[in-house]
C-alpha cells in the first residue's frame, strides 16, 4: 500500500468521527481525538505493550461511568490513533479505513465505560 500522509490519516479519522451515530457524538464532551505515528514509550508501558507488539489506539482518561460530581475543570480525555501501527498491517486503503473505524469505536467504548471483555463480546 502506498504511504498515507499525516493529513490524509487525520482526514480518515475525522470522517470516522463524523460517521458516528448522534447519540455517540453527544457522549464525546471533553474528549480529544488525536493522531500520532507511534505511541510514546510511556504509552506503550501504560498499555502493557511489549516490543514487537503494535498498538493501534489508546484511550487515556476517566470513563463516563466513573465520573462523579467532582469531574469538572479537567483536561479532556484523549483517544489517540496510531498511523504507523495501522500502516504496518493495512494492505489497502479499504483495510486502513476499516481499521481506523474499528479502533476508534474500540477506544470510544473505553470512554463510555466498556472494558476489554465487553468490547470483545461486541466484536470490537
Amino acid at each position: 500500500m502506498e504511504p498515507i500522509t499525516e493529513e490524509a490519516f487525520r482526514l480518515l479519522v475525522a470522517e470516522a468521527l463524523d460517521a458516528l451515530p448522534d447519540w455517540v457524538q453527544r457522549k464525546l464532551d471533553n474528549v480529544a481525538v488525536l493522531t500520532a505515528d507511534w505511541p510514546t514509550p510511556e504509552q506503550r508501558h501504560k498499555s502493557g505493550i511489549v516490543p514487537g507488539q503494535l498498538l493501534f489506539g489508546l484511550y487515556e482518561g476517566v470513563p463516563t461511568t466513573r465520573r462523579g460530581r467532582g469531574y469538572t475543570m479537567l483536561p479532556p480525555d484523549r483517544v489517540t490513533l496510531y498511523r504507523g501501527s495501522m500502516l504496518t498491517v493495512a494492505h489497502s486503503r479499504a483495510e486502513l479505513v476499516m481499521l481506523v473505524q474499528r479502533t476508534l469505536l474500540h477506544e470510544l467504548g473505553h470512554h463510555l465505560g466498556f472494558g476489554e471483555e465487553d468490547l470483545k463480546r461486541l466484536d470490537l
